[in-house]
């Protein structure tokens, strides 16, 4: 998709909204036309050659009127205009999110965040502004087009020197294309290394502490900013250089008009009237030039923008930008969703990775105050089943990863995934859990191929702990729902797996107690067992921990363990782990080695016949 057809597509997202406003705007660019009338009226009856029927203070009033009329039409149209600015950046940041959400975790951006900011703030912007001036720039085109009738039935030769400056400025525009792309793709691409490296500084503080690297970090930071500036510079600099080539082009054509029209008034062709109605409606035609070089500079930046989007998206259509989504304000609407079968299925069946569509299509009703609606329901029966053959990924940047990795979790099952560092584990879950895009392999929930795992592995079907626990400066309590409705007693039962009961008494605040950015006020246990809260407080069929009691002590642990199958009985467990607590409670083990399964079994007979399962246990038992 090009930038035109990317363009045209915001312009028509709401079609009518922007017709709305492309009126008001019209209105208050159309209405100096009385004023200039008036004012010649006034001159003219001042100088003699014209007598105004209702006296020179009915002009006077007529004229104060007009000009309160546009302040009111000027209210209008920025009303409208923030309606539709508000919508098109709100759709475009919506539709970008969504598709970095839906993405795997891996590929969910291709850019550092301090560039994906940049995306979302400042390119959206751009797309916004040139949206905006669209509707100026149109809105004065219907100002000359009245305005050049009237003063060609005046003069038609001062009439063609009004315009001699707008030809000079869209050729200068035109000229000065390939350079305004330029500098404006060098400001944003320096901007996001900025913005970059603020977020690395804010989120690794105590590791350039500890490292004693403050000094090179600043001074990295120092000339990312002169860098930044530099570009910023030199955009400015042509964006105001061809703002005085507007400027003063128009001064050019005032002078020329003034010399013109004092031949023409001695000569008793023009009149003081028609001298002030041209000086008049010169200076709305100042407007339409500096607004049509204004729009073609916001246009060939927003090219720029919409480019650094589209590589966002990753390979996605460039449409999904632009495609119409509910984004939380408006009028009510309903739309119907089809109901879709998996191919080769009998009628009324559905593939596990649909939509929840029993007794026919649903209806979705979207409404002012469904700001947060529900994603789709997935339909999936109970948990029998679940089956992996032949999973493979390798990371782009090394080629390491996971390769023909087959697995079996039957109902009620715990299943421990162990190996030496590197080995692959966390790999192979986030594989399976479709966080990592799978370039082999076949997944099957109580047989049913599962086409899209990164939809269908999400509560109520699994939750999942990553090793890593992310938590939100926020209260411990929004930290463990995420947003979803607490239900009595459902929290508490989750603190109680978690083995969360005994921290909670002695925060200072409980569950409102703010854990501060990625919870540094929690202890490493205490970040673990909140995100296996999170995580248990969410009913599902399959549980995924990730080397979660790595910073638990070994009583803590195997109450954790214990509270988990007495609470959570048919539940079914996928666990990473080497700690012993965890292997001992384990129906299976799997041992990886350099991606593939080296062993699998019980504990006792890995014992026997593993020797990478030996070290592992007595390398526990050793410190090691």
């Amino acid at each position: 998709m090009k930038t035109r057809h990317f363009f045209w597509r915001l312009l028509l997202y709401r079609p009518g909204l922007y017709l709305l406003n492309l009126l008001a705007w019209s209105l208050i660019h159309m209405a100096p036309l009385l004023p200039g009338l008036l004012t010649k009226a006034f001159f003219d009856h001042l100088e003699g050659t014209y007598e105004f029927p209702y006296g020179v203070w009915a002009i006077a009033v007529l004229l104060i009127g007009a000009a309160l009329a546009r302040i009111a039409l000027i209210f209008g149209g920025f009303m409208t205009d923030v309606h539709f600015r508000f919508r098109i950046a709100t759709l475009i940041r919506r539709n970008m999110l969504a598709h970095v959400l839906k993405e795997p975790g891996a590929r969910a951006i291709p850019c550092s965040p301090g560039e994906a900011i940049s995306n979302f703030r400042d390119d959206v912007d751009q797309a916004e502004e040139a949206t905006s001036w669209s509707v100026d720039t149109l809105g004065l085109i219907g100002f000359v087009i009245v305005a050049s009738w009237i003063l060609i039935s005046i003069d038609l030769q001062l009439t063609v020197l009004v315009f001699v400056p707008l030809i000079l400025v869209v050729t200068a525009a035109q000229i000065a294309t390939a350079r305004i792309q330029k500098y404006r793709a060098a400001s944003r691409e320096s901007t996001a290394k900025v913005t970059g490296a603020i977020s690395e500084m804010f989120a690794n503080v105590q590791a350039i502490q500890v490292a004693g690297a403050e000094k090179r970090v600043v001074d990295r930071f120092v000339r990312l900013s002169e860098n930044r500036r530099q570009s910023m510079v030199k955009d400015k600099l042509l964006t105001e250089a061809l703002s005085s080539v507007f400027t003063n082009s128009v001064n050019l054509g005032t002078g020329l008009i003034l010399v013109l029209a004092s031949y023409k008034m001695r000569n008793g062709e023009f009149t003081v009237g028609d001298l002030s109605l041209f000086v008049y409606y010169l200076t709305f035609v100042t407007q339409l030039i500096s607004n049509v070089g204004n729009f073609m500079t916001y246009y060939k930046q927003m090219g720029v923008s919409f480019k650094r989007m589209v590589s966002m998206l990753q390979g996605a259509p460039a449409t999904l930008l632009t495609a119409a989504n509910y984004i939380g304000i408006g009028r009510t609407k309903t739309k119907h969703q089809p109901e879709r079968r998996r191919a080769g299925a009998p009628d009324g069946e559905q593939s596990l990775t649909e939509e929840r569509a029993i007794g026919g299509a649903p209806q979705v009703e979207e409404t002012e105050s469904s700001l947060n609606p529900k994603p789709p329901m997935i339909y999936a029966p109970p948990l029998q089943q679940l089956e992996a053959r032949g999973l493979t990924y390798r990371y782009p940047e090394t080629g390491r990863g996971i390769e023909n990795v087959s697995l079996n979790l039957t109902r009620g099952s715990f299943t421990v995934v162990t190996g030496m560092i590197g080995s692959g584990k966390t790999t192979l879950v986030r594989t399976l859990l479709g966080l990592l895009p799978a370039e082999a392999g076949d997944i099957r929930w109580n047989g049913e191929r599962i086409d899209n795992p990164a939809d269908f592995f999400i509560p109520p079907q699994s939750a999942y702990t990553a090793q890593i626990p992310r938590l939100y400066s926020d209260k411990l309590r929004n930290n463990i729902l995420l947003g979803i409705e607490e239900k009595p007693g459902s929290l508490d039962r989750a603190l109680y797996a978690a083995v969360m009961e005994e921290d909670i008494k002695h925060l200072q605040d409980g569950l409102e107690t703010m854990v501060g950015p990625r919870g540094v006020k929690l202890s490493g246990g205490q970040a673990q067992r909140t995100a296996a809260a999170r995580m248990l407080v969410r009913d599902a069929e399959l549980y995924v921990f990730d080397d979660l009691s790595s910073a638990l002590d070994v009583e803590t642990e195997r109450k954790l363990w214990e509270r988990l199958f007495r609470e959570r009985r048919g539940a079914t467990c996928l666990v990473v782990s080497h700690r012993r607590a965890a292997l001992n409670h384990a129906d299976h083990i799997i041992v990886l080695n350099g991606g593939v399964i080296e062993a699998e079994g019980t504990a006792e007979e890995l014992l026997r016949s593993s020797e990478s399962f030996r070290q592992l246990w007595y390398g526990e038992e050793t410190g090691t």
